[in-house]
């Protein structure tokens, strides 16, 4: 018997049989297909002009749409490359209005901790020079110079420029201290003196005018111990192991006592460096009798 001569019903349910059958068997082999996860909205980054032409020539439209799309993503699941495509959708945002907070916000918050720091900067920079009454552009700014490139004098000026965002008073201080504590960490200690001594002589206020002469004092002596380590490295062949090193070996008569009596350290290349709390003393236990 051919196909031809069954009845219509039988052929209606052997079709669908059939049918039934590859279905099974196609969604058996989906099921061993290694899934991706597909972040749709990070899929591609417009051209700038497509991107206005699209909202009917309203940059500031633009720049909205574009937000929402950075907004809307889910990061948690975005792989490196969506990652590279976020920042240049934001970049595009930043473009197009520099002074959008949430684009600017949530690029400092997702992207430098994903690989996307230049990125980062560029938004923030251009923020920071559209939001004249913000600080908080050049703070994050500052704060990725200092934690993800370990500039210290990039950092602690882009943290006093923060501060000029800020009315006079206790904020501000707060921000022009942190820009001269960050200065502790940078190589070129002869710039970190020049900064802290200009900062001193600027302040207003007497009380944080003394405060900072007392950092410029302790820079000062972390860059005479620094001197006495190199020629300690240079005379013995190795690096100090504690500033004490100095003393016994002769290189200084005696360690310079810090102003804040936080005192002074070695880091692990046996460079000297300032400590921002007093040491621990060491607990010697009891002898049993």
């Amino acid at each position: 018997m051919t196909f031809g001569k069954l009845g219509r019903n039988t052929r209606l349910w052997l079709v669908a049989g059939l049918a039934a059958m590859a279905f099974f068997a196609m969604t058996q082999r989906l099921k061993l297909a290694p899934r991706q996860i597909v972040n749709v909205e990070m899929q591609v980054a417009l051209p700038l002009f497509v991107q206005v032409a699209m909202a009917g020539g309203d940059r500031f439209l633009a720049a909205n749409i574009a937000a929402i799309r950075a907004l809307w993503v889910d990061n948690f699941k975005m792989r490196r490359d969506e990652f590279r495509i976020l920042a240049k959708l934001q970049e595009d945002v930043s473009w197009l209005n520099p002074g959008h907070e949430d684009n600017y916000y949530i690029a400092a918050a997702i992207l430098p901790w994903n690989d996307e720091v230049d990125a980062a900067q560029r938004i923030l920079a251009r923020a920071t020079l559209a939001r004249r009454f913000d600080y908080q552009p050049a703070f994050y700014y500052a704060f990725n110079l200092l934690h993800f490139k370990g500039d210290a004098v990039g950092a602690s000026n882009w943290m006093r420029e923060a501060a000029e965002h800020l009315p006079e008073g206790d904020n501000r201080l707060q921000m022009q201290n942190l820009a001269a504590i960050w200065l502790d960490k940078a190589d070129d200690l002869e710039l970190a003196i020049r900064v802290v001594d200009a900062m001193a002589k600027q302040a207003n206020r007497g009380d944080f005018r003394r405060y900072l002469q007392q950092r410029v004092i302790r820079l000062q002596m972390l860059r005479e111990m620094r001197t006495a380590a190199a020629g300690y490295r240079q005379r013995f062949g190795r690096p100090i192991s504690t500033p004490d090193d100095l003393v016994v070996s002769g290189m200084i008569a005696a360690a310079p006592i810090d102003p804040f009596g936080f005192g002074f350290g070695v880091d692990k290349s046996g460079q000297v460096v300032l400590r921002s709390s007093p040491p621990v003393a060491s607990i010697v236990p009891e002898r049993q009798p």
